[in-house]
């Protein structure tokens, strides 16, 4: 099983770490290697919130995101995102800005720093509201942090309060961040409009096709009910009934969710890979290999129905989550290590794993105990 889902990230790692010896030495292949380390350090919450929602899906839109997806992330996001992000702000064409990144690579990452504020806001608004409307949710039964998540959830009886969260946030982050020393004298560049901007931006991204892919959901599991309902006639009478077109149309928009939240999660590690290199070939090798595994993993959480052993496992990447959106919004201003950055995702998953690693033993103990209040300890169970 792990052979077969991790694959080709083995084969991509092994061809990756040799065409950066062929490009750069020893030295490339010591960049690339720890990018790809970045990249999945920092991305691993990215596999358990991409593992909840591809479950959903079947084995052929599992495999689109395997591929299809791989081409998104590794050549979109990993690649062609921060050509884009020059191009835009310094107002060049794409053809000028690649050739900036090869021959004049530190006025590449100068126009890039330059980008950061609007990348920031839009990816750090558009992963709040991943996180605002989890902690808000008045419908899950199982609480992680029972102390915290309990009263959010009865406050999120509000309609659209993630949204007048998120908008506070954001004015906040506006007036108080958005001000950013000049890099060429003594002045300074008020960004504060560009940051409202990009924050609402991020903000509309999450509503259009966080809403598209929930109606489609929705009506992924009203049409399941029915075909579960008609086959069962359906076997009596020998003519299978199939809803193959609804299918595809809900999975479509599931898979273009994972594709944003997949760009939302890289902006960090793009922008946290030019702390290491400013070469765009080598970034996009070492983010390119740490994508690969991101994709393996979150297929493997999936096959492995670990999300359903491991119940914390999603509450530990969403406040994963909610911490790099703030991590982002304050890096508009300040300076964040990327080993900080890292390391907060890794802290709250593992402690999410390791609570869950309790339930499951407490659980155990109770069923085996005879006394019938495992299903009670399951959704009360937690910290």
């Amino acid at each position: 099983m792990v052979l077969k889902t991790f694959g080709w990230s083995f084969a991509v790692t092994a061809l990756g770490l040799v065409a950066a010896i062929f490009y750069g030495g020893w030295q490339a292949f010591g960049i690339v290697a720890i990018l790809s380390v970045l990249e999945i350090s920092l991305s691993f919450d990215n596999a358990v919130i991409n593992a909840g929602i591809l479950k959903k899906m079947n084995a052929f839109w599992q495999k689109i995101f395997l591929t299809i997806g791989i081409l998104i992330a590794v050549f979109g996001m990993r690649l062609v995102f921060p050509v884009v992000i020059v191009a835009v702000s310094a107002k060049l064409g794409p053809i000028e800005a690649i050739d900036l990144s090869f021959n004049d690579p530190d006025r590449y990452k100068e126009l890039v720093t330059d980008a950061h504020p609007s990348i920031a806001a839009f990816g750090g608004m558009f992963l709040l509201m991943i996180f605002l409307d989890f902690i808000f949710d008045e419908d899950r039964d199982i609480h992680w942090l029972r102390w915290i998540e309990r009263p959010l959830a009865k406050l999120g009886k509000v309609d659209m309060l993630s949204v007048c969260v998120a908008l506070i946030i954001l004015m906040i982050t506006a007036m108080t961040f958005a001000t950013q020393a000049h890099q060429h004298g003594g002045g300074h560049v008020d960004k504060s409009a560009t940051v409202m901007l990009s924050g609402i931006a991020g903000l509309i991204t999450y509503l259009i096709v966080g809403g598209l892919s929930g109606f489609f959901e929705g009506k992924l599991e009203e049409e399941e009910e029915r075909e579960h309902e008609a086959e069962e006639e359906a076997k009596k009478k020998g003519k299978p009934v199939t809803g193959v077109a609804l299918a595809g149309k809900a999975a479509f928009f599931l898979f273009l969710y994972l594709e944003v939240l997949d760009a939302s999660f890289s902006f960090d590690g793009v922008i946290g890979a030019f702390a290491i290199t400013n070469e765009i070939v080598l970034m996009a090798l070492g983010l390119g290999i740490g994508a690969m595994y991101v994709r393996s993993l979150t297929v493997y959480l999936v096959r492995e129905g670990t999300l359903d052993d491991y119940v914390y496992l999603e509450h530990g990447a969403h406040y994963a989550i909610g911490a790099l959106s703030i991590i982002l919004l304050i890096t508009i201003q300040h300076e964040i290590n990327e080993l900080i950055t890292g390391s907060v995702g890794v802290i709250l998953i593992a402690l999410s794993f390791w609570s869950s690693v309790k339930r499951n033993r407490a659980l155990a103990a109770e069923s085996g105990g005879g006394d019938g209040s495992g299903s009670k300890a399951e959704v009360s169970s937690g910290v």
